[in-house]
């Protein structure tokens, strides 16, 4: 080994030397103990991937379960759509059948048949209304006359029996 280095000038003084005091250690100097230290390494990377690993499977799991999910609903919506379909075709079928029917035929005549009848009646509703009302006021009108008669006759009444007959 090299002998220790002094100061030889003044000017060395400030300059650090300690460092050239220190020895390094290489790998082929620790011997048993490095092959400790690599398999201590190994077992983290180890776990360290295990850990990775059951990540990767669980997302799988899950990546799995919503594709079979996906895929259920699919073949539901695809059902669904030839459902929809046939109930539109059904649809149509049975409203040019229905429209064109006979029974439906005779169901629009007697619709129109009671629209004019409605109409009718609503006509001699408000005729019989009016009529009323001429009615009421000739009522009011005699039921006043008559007032007024019954007043002279009792007082014409009144005027014979005050004269004595």
């Amino acid at each position: 080994m090299k002998d220790k280095r002094t100061y030889k000038t003044r000017k060395e003084h400030s300059n650090d030397m300690s460092y050239e005091n220190e020895t390094s250690i290489t790998n082929e100097d620790k011997g048993e103990s490095n092959l400790v230290l690599l398999i201590e390494q190994h077992k983290k990377e180890i776990w360290e991937w295990k850990q990775k690993e059951s990540k990767w499977v669980e997302d799988k799991v899950l990546l799995d379960g919503t594709k079979k999910l996906v895929n259920q609903l699919s073949e539901e919506l695809t059902r669904m759509k030839k459902r929809a379909q046939e109930a539109e075709g059904e649809n149509t079928i049975i409203k040019g059948i229905g429209n064109s029917s006979p029974e439906m035929k005779e169901l629009q005549a007697r619709v129109k048949q009671l629209d004019a009848s409605l109409t009718n009646a609503l006509e001699i509703n408000e005729s019989h209304q009016r009529y009323n009302g001429k009615l009421q006021r000739r009522v009011t009108e005699l039921e006043r006359d008559n007032k007024i008669l019954s007043h002279q006759i009792e007082d014409k009444v009144e005027q014979f029996r005050k004269s004595g007959l």
